[in-house]
Parts: structure tokens; C-alpha cells; sequence
């Protein structure tokens, strides 16, 4: 299948099954009314963003539960409850992280179109869990355009919750930290890419990217236009697609970040992880690039190419994180995807402090592997050589080296 057919999606938009009141409004010609709906262990879900789009377009990587009943009042804060979904505390248990980390430092966010209610929407959400207030008033956060300036794209409620998932995960993780979200003027890779730029010019250290596509033969000039910026960490998600390599996770600039399934178990770490997988044609994506150069600090030898992906954190939505989301949304609800995972490891870099000038952020896990919970157990699909979709000791392509235990790893 030819790239350009490949590159899933974006433009976005609100379904039916996502009780979109904005749809009509937000939703552009083409936007597809009923999305399809996935289901793992009772575990139901559809896709934020679920229009498939040619050429260079982007698809964000939320995927919403539409199965999970609420524990706590679908709007607002509710002391003395929990939402349900893994919350702050469940992450920093998870991947042995300190709490109120973060401060002095500048994670950006970059998605397409307009959330208008992006920064009320993260404020209840760490309300509800207690963190410090994170606001424009206050100086802790700053929407802008991918230019950088203050006229906004038009609002879109799909990415909406992508935008409410990401700011989320940020704050769950490094929630002294400021926030940059900018906001492309479409799903396309020059405006994403454009948006990347800006962040850095802007001064983050830390840029989250949640959307992906089918690579081409346009991505390594993509990277030397939007990707190269040493002393960054830059993440990406892998990608929601199962077995198969997605851009911007193929570049060799960014940190590709899988996804798996997350339990609470009896063991000493308290928790399990695995490959997290769905069906043929979800899961968390891996393998062996087209067309990127492998970068020297990767190692495995069934590749001649990039190999994807890096790192992991938890991605399955059948073990969700909670997020707070009112445009395109009727308020807390359970998220999953890769889009969860890139942002929780922007956060746990930003933990681990500023990475040193000219240095490769990618490269930092590589030279700490054993600071990180190796997953060795699940599959994303069938491949030769078989670790590029299956999990074992060491380094494999749904779980990269494994997910945070610490933050050494993401230290250099």
C-alpha cells in the first residue's frame, strides 16, 4: 500500500459515539460519523481522531473509552474520590518517580487545530488530583499558534482530546513544570513540523508529539527541517497501528515511544507490564524503517535501518489513564493509545533534568538500560526477525528497552 494512502488520518472530528454536541461545526467534509469500535476484556473504544486523509497528514493517536462508567461526577472536581483510570499517583508508583518534579523546566506539546477549553479543562484535572495550579494568569502555561503568535487555528473537538490526553499526562508527571502547547493549523506534517520549531525557539527543552503517519521518502528531509535539534528530547508516539513503523517515530532524532498494558500485581515492583496489543490492526506500533538511517547508538542487527521503538509507558486502553476533556467531551473519561505514552516520557525526561547542548536525548536510555523495567512478554504481530514485534530480554520493537524505573535513563 503506498504511503500516501497510509498516512492515517487526521483532520478529525467528533462522532456520534463520542457524543460530540460540536461535530457538526468541527468536523470537516469527510469526517467519518460512526468510527470503529474496538474491544479488549470488556474494554471498549473508538479512535479521537478517525478520518483518513492523503499525503502528508498526521493522525493523532487517542483512543477514547466509551465503555468505563465514571466513579466520580462526570464534571468538575469531586474531593475524596477518583476518577477512574490510572491517575498521578498510579503512573509514579508504576515507573518510581518522585512527586512534584519538574520545576524549572519547559515541556512543550504540539498537536493540530484548537482546543479552546485546553487550559480550563487541565485545571480540573489537577484539581481533582491536587497538583499546583498551571494557568496563563500565572505564567505556568502559554497556547500559542505554530508560528508562535495568539491567533488560534480552528477548533477541532477530535484533537481536543488528544490535546486534553497530552496536557493531562504532562501534568501528571512533571507537574511544577511549565507547559507550551502549540497548536498546528492542520494535521500536516510542514504544519506539525513548523509547530516543533517553535516550541524549541520558544525555549522547551521537552516536545511531546502524539500523532504519526506512513512513513515516505519526504521524511528525512522532515527531519532535518523539523527534527534536529540537539540538547531537546524530542517523543514521539509509535504509533496505534500494531506491527508496522509509522514518521515521526522512524526519525532518528526523537525518542520513539511504545505502548503497553499496565497492571497492578503482587510482585515488588507492584505492577506488570506487556506488549500492548489489540488485534491485527492495533496495538502498539514497531519495526524496521524504510527510510531513516539507523542512528550509531542504536544496536540491533535485524535492522539496517532506524528500528522503533525505544521506550514504552503504558499505551493499552483497556488499562487507561484518566483525563479530563469538555470540548468533544462530556468530562472525565478513560484514554489510551501511544498518545498517552509520549507524553507521560517527555514528563520523565523533564524529571531527569536538562539535557546537556548538543547532546542526543534518544541516545540517554541506551546508555542506562539497566534502569528500566525490560517487558519481555506480548506480541504486536507476526515479523522476521521476530523481535521487531515480539517481547523478550532486552531490546525488542514494541517495548524498546522497556518503560521508566527512575529517571537515570533519561539523564545525559
Amino acid at each position: 500500500m503506498p504511503a500516501s494512502t497510509r498516512r492515517t488520518v487526521l483532520a478529525l472530528a467528533g462522532t456520534a459515539a463520542l457524543a460530540l454536541s460540536s461535530f457538526a461545526a468541527a468536523a470537516p467534509a469527510g469526517a467519518s460519523a460512526t468510527p470503529t469500535v474496538y474491544s479488549k476484556g470488556g474494554t471498549s473504544w473508538v479512535k479521537a481522531c478517525d478520518t483518513l486523509a492523503k499525503g502528508d497528514t498526521m493522525s493523532c493517536k487517542a483512543l477514547k473509552v466509551t465503555s468505563t462508567a465514571q466513579k466520580v461526577n462526570a464534571l468538575g472536581v469531586t474531593p475524596n474520590a477518583t476518577p477512574s483510570g490510572f491517575g498521578p499517583s498510579d503512573l509514579l508508583s508504576a515507573y518510581n518517580l518522585a512527586a512534584n518534579g519538574g520545576a524549572g523546566q519547559t515541556i512543550a506539546i504540539v498537536d493540530a487545530y484548537d482546543d479552546p477549553s485546553a487550559e480550563s479543562d487541565m485545571a480540573v484535572y489537577r484539581a481533582q488530583y491536587g497538583l499546583p495550579a498551571c494557568t496563563t494568569a500565572n505564567g505556568c502555561f502559554k497556547k500559542v499558534n505554530q508560528t508562535g503568535g495568539t491567533k488560534l487555528p480552528r477548533a477541532n473537538s477530535g484533537w481536543a482530546g488528544e490535546i486534553s490526553l497530552d496536557l493531562d499526562m504532562v501534568s501528571a508527571i512533571a507537574p511544577n513544570a511549565k507547559i507550551i502547547l502549540v497548536e498546528a493549523s492542520s494535521a500536516s506534517m510542514t504544519n506539525l513540523g513548523t509547530s516543533v520549531n517553535t516550541a524549541v525557539s520558544l525555549g522547551a527543552k521537552f516536545v511531546s508529539n502524539s500523532y504519526g503517519g506512513g512513513e515516505s521518502s519526504s521524511d528525512t528531509s522532515y527531519d532535518t527541517s523539523y527534527f534536529n535539534h540537539p540538547g531537546v528530547a524530542i517523543t514521539v508516539s509509535s504509533g496505534d497501528g500494531a506491527y508496522g513503523v509509522e514518521y515521526p517515530a522512524a526519525s532518528k532524532y526523537v525518542t520513539a515511544v511504545g505502548g503497553t498494558a499496565l497492571k497492578r500485581d503482587s510482585s515488588s515492583r507492584g505492577w506488570s507490564e506487556s506488549v500492548w496489543y489489540t488485534n491485527s490492526t492495533e496495538g502498539a506500533g514497531s519495526g524496521c524503517s524504510a527510510y531513516d538511517a539507523k542512528p550509531t547508538w542504536q544496536k540491533d542487527t535485524g535492522c539496517a535501518k532506524r528500528t522503533v521503538a525505544d521506550v514504552s509507558a503504558v499505551a493499552d486502553p483497556a488499562t487507561g489513564v484518566a483525563v479530563y476533556q469538555t470540548y468533544g467531551g462530556s468530562g472525565w473519561a478513560v484514554y489510551g493509545g501511544t498518545s498517552a505514552s509520549a507524553p507521560i516520557i517527555a514528563g520523565v525526561y523533564a524529571l531527569a533534568g536538562t539535557p546537556s547542548a548538543g547532546s542526543t536525548p534518544a541516545s540517554f536510555p541506551y546508555a542506562h538500560t539497566g534502569s528500566l523495567n525490560d517487558v519481555t512478554t506480548g506480541s504486536n504481530g507476526t515479523c522476521s526477525p521476530s523481535y521487531l514485534c515480539t517481547a523478550g530480554t532486552g531490546y525488542d520493537g514494541p517495548t524498546g528497552l522497556g518503560t521508566p524505573n527512575g529517571t537515570a535513563a533519561f539523564a545525559g
